[in-house]
């Protein structure tokens, strides 16, 4: 039987993920006053705070294992199941394997049916094959006969001599991951062998390999740890069951969603993410492109692309053929009468008596489609951009201009803080940017009160970004090109920090609405068809004077 915490890694116990981020209205209560709402300068003086059952939510769920500490938990759960199930350690090793080092897994089956267990395992009570008194005994591989002292067995008993032993383990070992399931040699016999034998007899190559696969595997059949996927990263991430958010941040820096393994995605759900790569790798968009930006010739059948130009079209060569772009007749038939070279009347009197063909309809869903596919993938891989160029930014801070401005300024690096902490913000939220337009891809057309909402949710919040990015970037560069302490620097200092926060906001309010599904706006619908007053969604932003911004990337006409 299962724990409750197997379910959960399975994925059976998160019937409704969105009740992790179920927020009360007042989480969504305005931050300023009326009469504030015309003062921009001040919005760094926004300063409210987060909703606590929310921040909680937000706790760092899972913990980074290093190498030691892999092998410290692989030693201690060992360490677990032979005193709790009075069995060697190397038998508890065997049974931890095969029931992928979940200790509670092994308890509810070893408790339920010992015997099977064994059974299944290879552990055995006693040996199937007994020794006779000879002094000597015969290989059961190579057929040689041996003193005792040159046989050795498993629990099972069936003799092998040590070389055989040796190449036996060595070849299984070589062969990759399999040796942690080794067996005795003989055919008919099932009996595991253990760490013990290994340790015995495996060359010190071998051995290195063995433990190595043990280690890996510690990881690797854990539902509850993974792998961090940046290249070269050799820590792991142990997930604790009902955290808040799948993603994670290795040691290495590299963040990424632990249920999934892609990079980071929060507030997007791993479907959508996966959706989205799919559709950016796939050869179906260069197909889209054809048919949307090019007519097959009317005779030899190859796309033409128009991308200038009056309507008259001539075919490459050997085909040569002269045709109208428009209604893809031939060219000998157009003329003044027709409209010219820049029109053709044939093709607008077709398409108003409704004969427009199904290969130019689907030309136009075509375009279409792909119009809207650009749209948002050239924000999403802008902000991607951005994000590795703050990442740049940010490190040139930490290494070269920090130490550089706290001489100038006269102030300890400890101090300065507040800089960091803004790059550090800037870069979080292009990667929340970035990700909200996958989720603006796929939100239904037909949505709209949703798609109004998430356009200006999004929009403030990169209204707020690019305030905050701004003075990070070009504000600060005058100071870091002072040559003595400025008066000024105290004035940005407050400035910067209170951008931070309001940009955290913007943001919180973005995640927290996309990760509830939009629900305010249903539930804004509902109170409206019962006749209960409530406020418009668009006025409950903690990011909200109630305006939208100027520099909303694109987002405001994006439902196309």
């Amino acid at each position: 039987m299962d724990s409750e915490d197997d379910d959960f890694y399975s994925g059976e116990a998160m019937d409704d993920e969105n009740d992790y981020y179920n927020t009360d209205d007042a989480a969504y209560a305005d931050g300023y006053d009326d009469e504030d709402e015309d003062d921009d300068d001040d919005d760094y003086e926004f300063m409210e705070e987060v909703d606590e059952e929310y921040v909680s939510r937000q706790q760092q769920s899972y913990t980074v294992l290093k190498e030691e500490d892999i092998q410290q938990r692989q030693e201690d759960d060992i360490t677990r199941v032979s005193i709790v199930l009075s069995i060697s350690r190397v038998d508890a090793s065997i049974l931890l394997r095969q029931y992928n080092w979940s200790v509670s897994r092994v308890h509810d089956a070893w408790f339920a049916d010992e015997d099977g267990v064994r059974k299944s395992v290879g552990l055995l009570d006693k040996p199937v094959f007994q020794f006779s008194n000879a002094k000597e005994l015969t290989c059961g591989i190579c057929f040689e006969p041996y003193t005792r002292d040159k046989v050795m067995s498993a629990a099972c008993g069936h003799p092998f001599c040590c070389t055989c032993w040796k190449g036996y383990i060595s070849a299984t070992v070589n062969d990759g991951p399999g040796c942690l399931m080794l067996r005795c040699p003989d055919p008919s016999c099932r009996a595991a062998v253990g760490q013990d034998m290994i340790n015995m007899l495996a060359s010190a190559d071998d051995k290195e390999k063995y433990t190595r696969y043990l280690r890996r595997s510690y990881v690797e059949d854990n539902r509850k740890t993974k792998w961090c996927p940046a290249p070269g990263c050799d820590y792991a991430i142990d997930f604790a069951a009902g955290g808040g958010t799948f993603d994670v941040s290795c040691l290495c820096s590299h963040s990424f969603c632990w249920n999934c393994t892609e990079e980071a995605h929060r507030p997007v759900d791993c479907g959508t993410v996966s959706k989205w790569i799919l559709k950016n790798c796939a050869e179906s968009e260069n197909m889209n492109w054809i048919l949307a930006n090019s007519k097959p010739c009317p005779k030899c059948k190859r796309p033409i692309e128009k991308n200038q130009g009056c309507m008259h079209m001539t075919c490459s060569p050997p085909c040569k053929f002269e045709f109208c772009w428009l209604c893809l007749g031939a060219w000998s038939d157009h003329g003044e009468r027709t409209g010219g070279f820049y029109a053709c009347n044939r093709y607008e009197s077709a398409k108003q008596q409704g004969d427009y063909d199904e290969t130019e309809r689907r030309r136009e869903m075509a375009k279409n489609s792909l119009e809207k596919y650009t749209h948002y993938y050239e924000r999403w891989a802008s902000n991607q951009s951005s994000r590795q160029k703050a990442l740049a930014d940010l490190h040139q801070m930490q290494t070269v201009h920090l130490e550089k401005l706290s001489d100038t300024q006269c102030t300890p690096e400890s101090q300065l803080k507040f800089i960091i902490e803004a790059w550090l913000q800037i870069v979080e939220c292009r990667r929340v940017l970035k990700w909200t337009y996958a989720y603006g891809y796929y939100l239904p057309e037909h949505e709209h009160a949703k798609r109004q909402f998430f356009e200006y949710l999004q929009g403030e919040a990169e209204s707020g970004l690019e305030r905050l990015h701004q003075c990070a970037e070009k504000e600060l560069q005058q100071f870091l090109n002072d040559d003595s302490p400025s008066k000024e620097f105290n004035d940005f200092r407050t400035k910067l920090a209170g951008l931070t926060s309001v940009t955290k906001n913007y943001f919180e309010n973005l995640v927290r609405a996309l990760e509830n599904g939009l629900a305010d706006v249903d539930s804004h619908a509902a109170c409206s068809k019962a006749g209960i007053s409530k406020p418009p969604p668009a006025s409950k932003g903690k990011s909200g004077r109630g305006k939208g911004s100027g520099r909303s990337s694109g987002s405001h006409d994006a439902g196309r």
